[in-house]
């Protein structure tokens, strides 16, 4: 009876063909750029689909009375439809593009690339959902793919917040402030610029700033010179741009800070006359002090004449650079030879310096002198000498008094 049932299975097996596991299609890797989306976004989806079939073919055998047949078939998978399915908050949605038809066959342990453009709606809730990926295969017996893709909505950006900005800026030069672009996102973003809005009250340098590349949750300092044009309470404020992907995006940033009269950078006349005599050299002096935090280069002081007869010298004192808190004193000599006794004589003084590669100058402080009738200090020394030798005679004369006296006493 054994012997009867094994010769059963073999005719059997002789009979119908053998049945080959069909290929197995799977999403073997995708990528999503960018990989965490603000609303609003698009993102590019690739996928990468692969046939994990490990024999190249199949083969099947049958047997028709004394025939036998072999039949040696390939083991790709036809691709009949891939496409995703839509998903959202229950309002509004990431949108796929089309999907794609008649893609061909997959052999196996091949693989293949497919695109898709994903849409997040610009008023779409923040938080993590699940397009699918479908594939359709044209065998009924080959079992269709289902994938979920995890795409992230946030609402995080870049911010730009103040490091080194003080609430009050002098109006005199130019004063430097720091800021800090801090990246609050998971992911990489590019093309990051900041750009200084002008305004009636203050102008920036520079004009813009381009950082491009910060890395997730990495930051970047940058410096600007603010250069006031007038007093009062003012939006120092900025235009930051940069790209999430392909997605361009921006906001404006605004920190508030006061202008002020105060310079911080200053001449101040000190221990001057009011009147020199004719004929005599007058001296005017004053001081430079830099009350900025930053060192300043080229600093200069010139005079500057209302009446071409004056003459002063220097024509400009060179001071060089000066260190914060740093105070330089600076001396001109006028010349009064050429001017009209009784006259009344005005000139100021103007300080120029450069910071980062600009150049300021101060407002000017005024100083005014009287020419008198010349001085008598040759008159003066004369009265010194005389008096000098008149001394001397006195003594000579005493000293002799007492010799002739001495002379008499001895005889």
């Amino acid at each position: 009876m054994l012997k009867f049932q094994i010769l059963i299975a073999i005719f059997l097996l002789l009979l119908f063909p053998s049945v080959i596991a069909e290929p197995s299609i799977i999403i073997s890797d995708y990528e999503l750029e960018p990989s965490v989306l603000l609303p609003g976004d698009n993102a590019t989806l690739t996928l990468t689909i692969y046939n994990a079939e490990t024999a190249a073919t199949r083969t099947s055998t049958s047997i028709s009375g004394s025939t036998t047949t072999t039949t040696v078939q390939t083991s790709a998978a036809t691709i009949d439809k891939i496409w995703i399915t839509e998903v959202g908050d229950g309002t509004y949605s990431i949108n796929p593009s089309s999907s794609y038809s008649d893609i061909g066959a997959l052999a196996a342990g091949a693989s293949m690339s497919i695109i898709f453009k994903l849409q997040a709606h610009e008023n779409i809730s923040q938080g993590l959902y699940f397009p699918k990926v479908r594939v359709n295969l044209e065998s009924a017996s080959h079992e269709d793919v289902s994938y979920p893709i995890p795409v992230k909505i946030s609402n995080s950006s870049i911010d730009l917040i103040a490091k080194e900005v003080p609430t009050k800026i002098s109006i005199g030069g130019s004063t430097a402030i720091t800021l800090e672009a801090v990246n609050n996102r998971e992911n990489t973003v590019d093309g990051v610029t900041i750009n200084p809005v002008d305004t009636d009250f203050v102008d920036f340098m520079p004009k813009s700033i381009f950082i491009d590349t910060i890395e997730s949750d990495s930051s970047e300092e940058i410096s600007f010179s603010v250069n006031p044009n007038k007093t009062g309470i003012v939006n120092l404020s900025f235009i930051l741009s940069y790209k999430n992907g392909d997605n361009y995006h921006q906001k404006t940033v605004n920190l508030k800070s006061e202008i002020i009269e105060t310079l911080d950078v200053a001449p101040v006349l000190y221990n001057n006359k009011n009147s020199f005599g004719k004929g005599d050299t007058g001296k005017l002096r004053l001081e430079v002090y830099n009350a900025k935090k930053n060192e300043i280069t080229g600093v200069i002081v010139t005079p500057i004449l209302e009446d071409e007869d004056v003459e002063i010298s220097p024509s400009q004192y060179f001071i060089g650079s000066m260190d914060p808190d740093d105070v330089f004193s600076a001396s001109f000599d006028v010349s009064t030879d050429n001017l009209n006794i009784g006259n009344k004589y005005n000139l100021s003084f103007m300080v120029t310096y450069k910071q980062n590669d600009n150049f300021f100058e101060t407002p000017s402080v005024s100083a005014s002198f009287t020419v008198t009738e010349p001085t008598n200090e040759n008159e003066g020394g004369s009265t010194c000498y005389t008096s000098i030798a008149i001394l001397l005679i006195v003594i000579i004369v005493i000293v002799l008094f007492f010799i002739i006296r001495k002379r008499r006493k001895a005889r």
